[in-house]
């Protein structure tokens, strides 16, 4: 039960979050590079629109079999997966809580103390899950602010996220 974080407080639904399963999801990044990579704003139909764009025409080139360079592909991204050092954006989660009217402030609850960040800012945050293919440690999450300030010195044994 330690390795479960929960989003409570003034939101219309309750969250359970499992860092554990976040290495499956689409939405994680890759915390090495994150913070030293200029930010760029994503649109996310058209990320999606140029992914089954380049799928369809390598189907229509290479055929609809599986040619090896697929099994390749799979063992590499295999390998990161088992070594990467990976985050997940919190602000999914927390739009997916929906904060009532006038919450202003998110108070990140951690075994020794407590932080108090406006929404804003709460917006903006990175959650770290992996470190070199395992879980991090101190976690079960790391907390990074958006613009990377606190990266050597993350918000660490983080239990709830209560929303204000």
């Amino acid at each position: 039960m330690e390795k479960i974080i929960l989003i409570t407080g003034q939101v219309k639904f309750p969250i359970t979050l499992d860092p554990g399963v976040w290495i499956f999801d689409d939405r994680k990044i890759d915390l090495t590079t994150h913070f030293s990579t200029p930010l760029e704003e994503v649109d996310d139909l058209l990320e999606y629109t140029k992914s089954v764009s380049k799928h369809w025409d390598r189907e229509i080139m290479e055929g609809a079999i599986y040619p090896p360079t697929l099994k390749t592909e799979k063992k590499f991204i295999k390998e990161k997966i088992l070594s990467g050092t990976f985050a997940i954006p919190f602000k999914p989660f927390l739009e997916n809580a929906e904060p009532k009217n006038g919450t202003k402030t998110v108070v990140i609850k951690c075994s020794n103390e407590d932080v108090e960040i406006s929404i804003d800012t709460a917006k903006n945050l990175i959650l770290g899950f992996s470190a070199n293919g395992k879980p991090v440690e101190n976690g079960p999450i790391h907390v990074y602010f958006g613009d990377g300030s606190n990266q050597n010195n993350a918000i660490m044994n983080v239990k709830e996220f209560i929303i204000r």
